[in-house]
């Protein structure tokens, strides 16, 4: 079964939660975990009491470091943790159960709900990011949506390497990306959408499934999604 170590590495900036997010558990069990992280303890760092006057807040939201970069407008719904500096640029929208880890930025009119940010991930303008982890470095181009719920309001079932299928038992399930995977503009990630380290989607691609390490996912002239090694990709 596909483990969370098989794509990301809890950094040392989260390593408060290192007994919540073990390397052994299947990565979307660290999703169903997020909120539960938050409850059960106060986390490091101070609680966010005095935003800017165009800054919203509701409920318990902790920075991390002193050196988080606030926005003059913008909401934050808790609980949430924001790691040391994070640059949340305006119009962002956190709606509860997010954490980011060192250096992140969640951008312009970026909405954030239920999903855990590692260090370094790049989350510039206009995307959503629900239920889902973002490992290192993980970059999303402008508009790229990680969809989190089945049409059929069914299971989401998440495939492996070698067309392995597992049950999450979540009906609400984003994307799993890898230490370094990347999206493009206008790409769509689809519910339980696995990007391996270093894969990449092309923009404007709905991507579903296993993107194995090495690999980018594109459009095909046949109208399909075209899977190829890195190194062939241009």
């Amino acid at each position: 079964m596909l483990r969370a170590s098989d794509l990301f590495a809890l950094p040392p900036s989260l390593d408060f939660w290192a007994d919540d997010f073990t390397p052994d558990l299947p990565p979307w069990e660290w999703v169903r975990r997020i909120g539960a992280a938050l409850d059960r303890k106060s986390p490091p760092g101070r609680r966010l009491e005095n935003p800017p006057p165009g800054l919203h807040v509701e409920g318990r939201v902790w920075l991390g470091g002193e050196n988080v970069r606030l926005p003059p407008a913008g909401t934050l719904i808790g609980p949430a943790w924001i790691g040391p500096g994070c640059e949340l640029r305006p119009g962002v929208y956190l709606r509860g159960g997010v954490i980011a880890g060192a250096g992140c930025v969640l951008g312009h009119a970026c909405e954030f709900k239920n999903s855990l940010l590692l260090d370094q991930v790049q989350v510039p303008h206009f995307t959503y990011v629900g239920d889902s982890i973002l490992g290192n470095r993980a970059h999303l181009g402008a508009g790229v949506i990680c969809s989190n719920l089945r049409f059929d309001h069914r299971e989401v079932i998440v495939r492996g390497p070698e067309g392995a299928r597992n049950g999450s038992g979540l009906k609400k399930l984003g994307a799993l990306l890898g230490d370094g995977a990347e999206a493009g503009c206008n790409a769509v990630l689809q519910p339980g959408a696995v990007l391996a380290p270093g894969a990449v989607v092309y923009p404007l691609t709905p991507f579903s499934g296993y993107l194995p390490a090495g690999h980018a996912a594109r459009p095909a002239s046949d109208g399909g999604i075209a899977v190829l090694p890195l190194a062939a990709r241009a």
